[in-house]
């Protein structure tokens, strides 16, 4: 007689017993972690590390449907698995706004930073919707600060400048859209596209590699949720760095 050992599939473990069946197929269930898991899947989206391969495809300029075709799942499991994502989205740099960083960049919380603020416009739906990501970097490092999303109005930058409190700012150099000019203080504040060439330059990155805010493309986001879940992961993966 032969025996099959089991492994846990979420720890490793060898610490597993049968739970039972489902679908004509057994169950296990670890004592260690204490989940339940399957050796076989009927349906690919149960299987484990699928979830995670949803946000690294969506975060690298698939759509819900290359998504879906991609892996072999339905485009309503996609949807439902980016939905939960947005739980996982922090829209303040956490690795500069904590005091609890790395020695390397722990200068550029305690010393004083000049920032470059902008505006990057997409839309939801229809080109009415209009849906702005609202962003900061900081000048020496071109690092993301924080993020925030709403219309082109006075109360999203007030939320933006808000969270830069988190910061050390001596100067904010932002364009001529009057709401910082209302928000910000005319002692730190510093109008022109002069001192905002490097912000320029991420609003390219960002639109070369997130779908959702290319200007030609029949690819656009139709909830709000969604839109600003897959460009907060892909910020929080690829632009919350220090290198």
């Amino acid at each position: 007689m032969a025996y099959e050992i089991v492994l846990c599939k979420y720890c490793n473990s060898s610490e597993v017993v049968r739970y039972g069946t489902q679908s004509g197929r057994s169950r296990f269930r670890c004592k260690e972690c204490r989940r339940i898991f399957k050796t076989d899947y009927v349906y690919r989206a149960y299987e484990p590390g699928v979830k995670d391969q949803i946000a690294d495809i969506a975060t690298n300029g698939g759509g819900i449907r290359d998504t879906a075709r991609i892996l072999g799942i339905g485009k309503n499991t996609v949807i439902s698995a980016l939905k939960k994502s947005a739980a996982e989205v922090v829209a303040v740099n956490p690795y500069i706004g904590s005091r609890e960083i790395a020695v390397e960049i722990r200068h550029l919380f305690d010393s004083p930073m000049d920032v470059q603020a902008d505006e990057q416009w997409s839309f939801v739906g229809n080109k009415k919707n209009q849906r702005w990501l609202w962003y900061a970097i900081d000048t020496v490092t071109g690092c993301v600060l924080s993020f925030v999303f709403g219309r082109r109005q006075d109360a999203v930058c007030e939320q933006l400048i808000s969270n830069l409190k988190a910061f050390n700012i001596r100067t904010y150099y932002t364009d001529d859209w009057g709401s910082y000019s209302a928000l910000i203080p005319k002692d730190k504040h510093v109008i022109g596209k002069r001192h905002t060439q490097k912000i320029e330059n991420k609003n390219l990155f960002l639109r070369t590699r997130v779908k959702r805010l290319t200007r030609k493309t029949i690819c656009f986001s139709k909830l709000e949720t969604l839109h600003d879940t897959v460009i907060g992961l892909f910020i929080n993966r690829y632009c919350f760095q220090t290198t």
